[in-house]
């Protein structure tokens, strides 16, 4: 007989009562998946990273046990600008806040490490600055991190970078929406768009940089290659949420646990 293959475990599909019981049982994590809304070229819809980042967290629960919350899809998205229509941006200290208070609520209702998922290198270092301050208020109580999918791995990380550096809605993002989302993408209308910023000093947003609001050679994609960077990107996500379960501090309680103070920010 022919198994199915495991399903994610949304938290958002539980009821309080069995949240409790997944709590009671020892399970204190979550995953949490952050997109974007904002366009992505001619070809991509504008949910490309939540997509990405929404299917890449639930393969990763399939395989791991480990609870994922719904897609935070609306972020920092700013430096895309107004001049494509479609982006939908939160102000970065919206976006923090935002963050912030989510966490909150999950430390008071019993859950003690985070792994946040990002798809969006927008977010990068908005969210660097989140995990800063939660893990200082929540010291001693909660443990934090995040991993950008893009660059998970050297091999990951190499074939998102391949065809530009700046990249956006390029190569790599476009194989993985023929794959996920073929229904959503347009190859008839697929546009390339060189990076121009590799020597450049100072920073640009995209509108500076970018023709069609997109860098890098999306018209090489192919949902073949997305089956393949796809799945070698949920086995490392799901190794990495793994070892986030277990991880402890380098140092033992003894030497932090009555000893780590911080302002109450």
């Amino acid at each position: 007989m022919k198994t199915s293959p495991p399903s994610p475990l949304r938290l958002d599909d539980l009821s309080w009562t069995q949240i409790e019981s997944l709590q009671e049982s020892g399970m204190r994590m979550l995953m949490l998946p952050t997109g974007a809304t904002e366009q992505h070229g001619p070809h991509l819809p504008i949910n490309t990273d939540s997509v990405i980042a929404t299917q890449l967290t639930e393969a990763a629960s399939a395989a791991t046990g480990i609870p994922c919350l719904p897609v935070m899809p609306y972020t920092v998205s700013a430096g895309h600008t107004a001049k494509w229509p479609g982006t939908l941006s939160l102000r970065h200290e919206t976006f923090i806040q935002s963050v912030l208070d989510l966490v909150d609520w999950m430390i008071a209702t019993g859950w003690e490490r985070l792994l946040i998922v990002n798809s969006h290198f927008g977010n990068d270092a908005v969210l660097r600055v989140a995990i800063d301050k939660l893990r200082l208020r929540h010291l001693n109580s909660l443990q934090i991190g995040m991993v950008n999918t893009f660059m998970m791995t050297p091999s990951i990380k190499d074939y998102f970078f391949e065809d530009a550096e700046d990249l956006h809605a390029n190569r790599a993002e476009t194989d993985l929406m023929l794959h996920l989302a073929p229904e959503t993408v347009d190859m008839s209308v697929v546009e390339d768009d060189p990076d121009r910023t590799g020597e450049t000093v100072l920073s640009y947003p995209v509108s500076q940089t970018s023709l069609n609001g997109l860098t890098g050679r999306p018209s090489e994609g192919t949902a073949l290659q997305g089956e393949r960077l796809f799945r070698e990107m949920a086995d490392a996500l799901a190794e990495t949420a793994s070892k986030a379960l277990v991880e402890k501090p380098p140092l033992p309680p003894e030497e932090w646990a009555e000893k780590s103070r911080s302002p109450s920010w």
